[in-house]
């Protein structure tokens, strides 16, 4: 696994994750328990729990990076 750990990750930022060959953008909203946070998805505004973007396993391609924020964004 590469990239940042569960524990690393802080309320307020954003983050990439990738999983099977799927990316995904979020937003931590809140820290619920042990490595689990309330998301919010960048493009969909949809919330979720971390856990259930990997309740399905972790691929070799398995990486959680904080986000870069493009100037586009803003």
């Amino acid at each position: 696994m590469a990239g940042l750990s569960l524990n690393a990750l802080r309320v307020g930022k954003q983050y990439v994750l990738v999983n099977f060959g799927d990316k995904y953008e979020f937003e931590i909203e809140q820290a619920l328990s042990h490595h689990d946070y309330r998301v919010k998805d960048l493009h969909t505004l949809e919330r979720y729990t971390i856990k259930e973007l990997f309740k399905f396993g972790k691929g070799k391609d398995f990486e959680i990076r904080e986000r870069d924020i493009d100037l586009q964004d803003l």
